[in-house]
């Protein structure tokens, strides 16, 4: 009985963290992490089936900005609690050019955005001078077809198209056998800094599957 007490408990006290934990206070976190997906992949895997606009034929969407990502050193804030207004719709399709879709956005700030402490047009505004600082390497609009690539290759072309980031610096992640994001850490003011622990995933596949623009 006492066995079944002591587990009741702590089941209770891990259901209020897991409760609290997307409760965190604004503009309180250490750096950035900047996502950047690719999108043929991205649709291959699931935008085609949800029939994203992002996804449409010759849409010429490359590396789609997938968020702009408030980070501790370990762990991160999400949907937390803000003074600041939830964006205009104007303000979301704005967004579209480098984020694929409005929704995305709406859901960026949502999740992300909020736990700046910036208001949600500061926050766009960040988000996109963090996408312009990066080079995305051009070779990969240059695909005419697919092909399989190791994900080391992806990241040494960030790294030789962007001199200030570190290899500490970058992650490539993969996903149903294909290249997914390529995720970039800077700090406060957007300049490189060193990933933290968690979220270092490097994909290790030696063919991953890398197909062209639409």
């Amino acid at each position: 009985m006492r066995i079944l007490l002591i587990g009741f408990v702590a089941l209770l006290f891990g259901a209020a963290h897991t409760a609290t934990a997307k409760n965190e206070l604004a503009g309180e976190f250490d750096y950035f992490v900047l996502s950047l997906s690719w999108s043929p992949n991205w649709c291959a895997i699931e935008g085609d089936a949800k029939r994203s606009p992002q996804c449409a034929e010759k849409s010429g969407h490359g590396w789609i900005m997938h968020g702009l990502w408030p980070q501790f050193h370990r762990g991160y804030p999400s949907y937390c609690r803000t003074i600041e207004r939830a964006p205009s719709r104007g303000m979301t399709s704005a967004m579209t050019d480098i984020m694929g879709t409005s929704g995305l956005a709406w859901h960026q700030w949502k999740k992300h955005g909020s736990c700046t402490g910036l208001s949600a047009q500061d926050y766009y505004a960040l988000s996109r001078r963090a996408y312009a600082l990066i080079e995305r390497p051009a070779i990969f609009r240059k695909l005419d077809r697919s092909v399989r690539l190791p994900a080391s290759i992806v990241e040494d072309a960030f790294l030789r198209s962007n001199p200030a980031i570190k290899a500490d610096g970058i992650t490539i992640t993969c996903r149903n056998n294909r290249i997914q994001e390529a995720r970039i850490c800077l700090s406060r003011q957007l300049t490189p800094v060193p990933c933290g622990q968690d979220v270092v995933r490097d994909c290790q596949m030696k063919d991953a599957l890398f197909d062209p623009l639409r």
